[in-house]
Parts: structure tokens; C-alpha cells; sequence
């Protein structure tokens, strides 16, 4: 195999399960070109009756051959009942060799690693979170995965490098023409738009629902005029799990401080008192006193964000609520709160990758957020990011949409030193999901360090009283707490793409050693 170094340092093969391979050149380097894929042209005259009795009649209606792709969206999250009853049918009709194109799977999809080892699915294209990934790291899969962000998915798709044949779109609320969005009934999960392009550019689009509504459903997020079929299920999953569950502040002191330094950093930046003053955080426990802390400070200096990008949760939603920010420009709900607001409050605006995070267009929203913070699981002394390996080399996440993320303003990365006794500052990240280029400023509970290339933060940081010092110094911090990790040990195949939003590979994972 042919192996070329690419902008990152990083040897990437020139050929993969023979495809052409495009090593990554820079952030910004690619500047699009060629012609966008099209999906057949249908005629109405064909669709009176989109309604079909089952799951199966649907199936069979889409004429599913071996070695085909079929998509799934990931809005229904860790409740999702779809894509396991939907690979089991397949797997029934003795199908081979498919792909899987999900925007992202999790645990509650473990069942599928069985289809993995029996020949089913050949590979995955989309995001793997927890044991289908760990299935990966161990060479189960017969071909190689491609990882790609929310934004990179729906380039790939709007560019043909990811042909799906199938599009399996779970909707909590769909009329008889095919018209959906994730607003209500017992599978609400509140926004669905990262189906948005499955649904323009798949050959076949089936609409699976456990809440058929009299036309017209509007909002109609997902178009009627893009859905093949129609089939009804008793339910699309569990909706005590369709909402992440995982939504609560940090009581952790230590995680409590470096949420504080994020805000602090935010403020000292100058950024809240520019105009249309935006921000970004996640989900996470970090991210949350994050909100917290950014509303205090909102509050004491009477001042409102223009927008925050969600993720939404109740943090988020509460800010909106009290008039600290105008809007919410939404990508998915973590939490209940997230759903029913997206519902009400017309400030509360569902967005779709297209408009947020894809780079191949005339221009999204992703550069106009002026700070976003984020968790990962490795940054090393060049600021590149890991957010799909952890330190023992098991591929356990997906990208989401931190490489699309990262083209706001200022990119700050919040992480304890160590995590038990892993250092998460490290020499070299285990795996580049971002370049460093991308990254601005690394958080954690001893100090503050920004990324040299950014002399004008470190220029509006000159009066501050934030411990700024040099990311070598918390790389040193963090050896001494937690000790040089032990390396993982890799086989030679490569089981994994990391691809970058552009469509270029900024890595790749291996197979681990058992």
C-alpha cells in the first residue's frame, strides 16, 4: 500500500478498497469545484398512494440488492428502535454486504456488530459511538470506515462520494404525503434535519412513523415531495432514552473551575460586548456550568447574545427564556425541555447541516459563532484535536460536529490535565480528528494556553488575570499527575478513515492488537 504524508504529518494511503484517497491539505486549502450528485427524476403521476401495510412491503418495495447503501438518521439517539429492526429484516432476507450510512449509531446498537460478523453489513460511513466502533478496532469489518462530521456527511452526499440507495428516515410526525418533522407524539425528538440530505439526494426515501397526522404536517422539515413510501411501526423507540439523559451540570470542583476560566476567557476576550455576539457549547458537564456561568455573566453586564447554537437543552432554553439570547439555532435536542421549546418559541429555529456546518456551499453559519467550546479526549503541544480514539487506541466516538465547529472565531478546548491516569495533553494525539490550525485555546483547571498562531487573542489577553501560559508547560503539568501513558499497539491494517470536511483523510485508525 502506497502511503503519502499529508498536511498534518499523518501517512495516508493513496487507494482504499479501491477508491482514490485525498490526504489532508489544510483547513481552508479546498475550494470545492465539479458538479453536485442528482437523485432520479420521479413523476406524481407514480405516487397517489405513498402508503404501504409494513415494514417488510417497504423493504421489498425499494428492491434492496446485495451491496447497497442504506442511511439512518440519529435524532431518536440512544432510544432508537430503527436501524436495529430495520438491519435485522435485511438480515433476514439474506442480504450481503451492505453499507451503513447512519449519521451517527450508540450503544443501543450493539445488536449490529453480529451483522458485522456475519456478513450483513460490510462497513460503516457515518459516526460510531461505543461497541460497533470497538467492533471496528477489531478488524471485524470487511471494509474500511469512513468517519466524517455532520457537516462532512452532508457534503460527502451532496458530492456523490456517499451514494445512498436507501434512506430509512424515522419521523415522530409524518402526514400520508411524507411530510415530517420531529415536533410531537410519543417519539418526539424535536429536531430531525440531519436527514435533510438523505432525503434530497437517496434514490429511495422511506418514511417510518409511529404518528400519522391528516395532511398537512407542517413545519414539514422533511418534504413530501422527496419521500417514496410511507410505512407505519407501532414505535420508533424508547422515549426515555430518545433524549441524551446525560444533561447534568459538573459537581465536579475541578470541572466547575475550568468551565469558569472558559467564561472568564470569553468575557476577557471582549467578544460579549461585540456586536452579534454568538456562542456554542455541548452537552456535556463542562459545557453546562459553561451556559451557566456565560448566563451570570450575561446577566450582570445587561447584555444579549444575537444567537447560541444548540444543541439544546434546558441550560440552553432557560437563557432564551430570560431574553439573554435572541435566538437558539438548533441541530438537535439533548433533553425534553430542547423538544418542547423547538415546538413553542419561534426564536427557537430548527437548522439543518446544510445551512450550518457543510463547507462545500456559498457560505454557513459555523464562521459566524464567535466562541465554541468543546470537550475531547487528547489535545497534543501542536493544538490538534482527538475526539475519536482514546488514549488506549479503542475507536469509541464519533466526530459529530466538532471539525465543522471549529470554524468559529475562537475555538476553546476544555479538559481536566488527566483523566484517572491518562494525560490528555500529550506530544501527539493518538488520532487528528482537527488540525491545530483549527483550535484556538486550550482550557484546563491549572491554566490557559492559546495556540501561538493566534496573536490576536493573546493580544486582547495581555491585561488579563487568567493563568495564560504555554501549552508545554500543562503538557508537562499532566505528566507529572498522571505518568507517560503506554502506547497503544497497532496491527497494520487500517480499519478506519478520519475524514476531514472537505472530503480529504486527516488520519487513519488501525486495527489494535488483541
Amino acid at each position: 500500500m502506497k502511503m503519502v504524508r499529508n498536511a498534518v504529518g499523518r501517512m495516508i494511503p493513496e487507494e482504499i478498497d479501491g477508491k482514490k484517497i485525498k490526504p489532508f491539505m489544510g483547513a481552508h486549502e479546498d475550494h470545492g469545484g465539479g458538479r453536485k450528485a442528482a437523485p432520479p427524476i420521479r413523476a406524481v403521476v407514480d405516487y397517489e398512494n405513498k402508503m404501504l401495510a409494513s415494514l417488510d412491503e417497504a423493504i421489498e418495495a425499494c428492491e434492496i440488492r446485495n451491496g447497497m447503501t442504506v442511511s439512518f438518521h440519529h435524532h431518536l439517539r440512544n432510544g432508537d428502535h430503527v436501524v436495529n429492526m430495520v438491519v435485522d429484516k435485511l438480515a433476514r432476507k439474506g442480504l450481503k454486504n451492505l453499507t451503513l450510512a447512519p449519521s451517527a449509531l450508540f450503544p443501543v446498537h450493539e445488536p449490529l456488530v453480529q451483522h458485522v460478523e456475519n456478513g450483513v453489513i460490510s462497513h460503516i460511513e457515518g459516526s460510531m459511538n461505543g461497541p460497533v466502533g470497538r467492533a471496528c478496532s477489531l478488524g471485524k469489518m470487511s471494509k474500511t470506515c469512513i468517519l466524517r462530521s455532520h457537516g462532512g456527511r452532508y457534503r460527502a452526499i451532496q458530492d456523490g462520494d456517499l451514494h445512498v440507495d436507501v434512506a430509512f428516515i424515522a419521523a415522530p410526525v409524518a402526514d400520508s404525503l411524507g411530510n415530517c418533522n420531529g415536533y410531537g407524539g410519543p417519539s418526539a425528538c424535536g429536531v430531525m434535519s440531519y436527514a435533510l440530505a438523505d432525503s434530497l439526494y437517496a434514490d429511495k426515501v422511506v418514511v417510518l412513523t409511529d404518528n400519522l397526522v391528516p395532511f398537512p404536517n407542517y413545519p414539514w422539515i422533511i418534504r413530501g415531495g422527496n419521500v417514496d413510501y410511507i410505512c407505519q411501526l407501532e414505535n420508533l423507540g424508547d422515549p426515555e432514552k430518545i433524549v441524551s439523559g446525560t444533561t447534568r451540570i459538573t459537581k465536579s470542583p475541578t470541572r466547575q473551575l475550568i468551565a469558569e476560566y472558559a467564561a472568564r476567557l470569553v468575557s476577557d476576550l471582549g467578544l460579549m460586548e461585540e456586536p452579534e455576539f454568538s456562542f456554542q457549547a455541548g452537552a456535556g458537564g463542562i459545557s453546562l456550568a459553561f451556559l451557566k456561568y456565560m448566563g451570570d455573566m450575561l446577566r450582570e453586564k445587561g447584555l444579549k447574545a444575537s444567537f447560541a447554537r444548540g444543541g439544546s437543552n434546558k441550560f440552553l432554553v432557560d437563557l432564551l427564556e430570560e431574553g439573554l439570547i435572541e435566538y437558539i439555532l438548533d441541530g438537535q435536542c439533548f433533553d425534553q425541555v430542547g423538544v418542547r421549546s423547538l415546538g413553542e418559541n419561534p426564536r427557537h429555529i430548527e437548522t439543518d447541516p446544510f445551512t450550518s456546518y457543510n463547507y462545500h456551499t456559498k457560505g454557513n453559519f459555523a464562521t459566524r459563532v464567535k466562541a465554541a467550546v468543546l470537550g475531547a479526549t487528547e489535545i497534543d503541544v501542536d493544538f490538534n484535536v482527538n475526539v475519536n480514539t482514546h488514549s488506549d487506541g479503542w475507536l469509541l466516538h464519533g466526530i459529530g460536529g466538532f471539525a465543522d465547529v471549529c470554524d468559529a472565531w475562537c475555538t476553546i478546548i476544555t479538559v481536566p490535565l488527566h483523566r484517572g491516569r491518562l494525560a490528555t495533553i500529550v506530544d501527539s494525539v493518538t488520532t487528528v480528528t482537527v488540525p491545530g490550525e483549527t483550535v484556538d485555546v486550550l482550557v484546563t483547571e491549572r491554566g490557559i494556553a492559546v495556540n501561538p498562531a493566534r496573536t490576536d487573542i493573546l493580544e486582547r489577553l495581555k491585561d488579563t488575570d487568567l493563568p495564560v501560559v504555554p501549552i508545554e508547560k500543562l503538557r508537562k503539568m499532566a505528566l507529572d499527575l498522571a505518568g507517560e501513558p503506554k502506547k497503544p499497539e497497532f496491527e497494520e491494517r487500517i480499519v478506519a478513515l478520519i475524514e476531514y470536511r472537505d472530503g480529504t483523510v486527516i488520519d487513519t485508525v488501525r486495527q489494535l492488537k488483541a
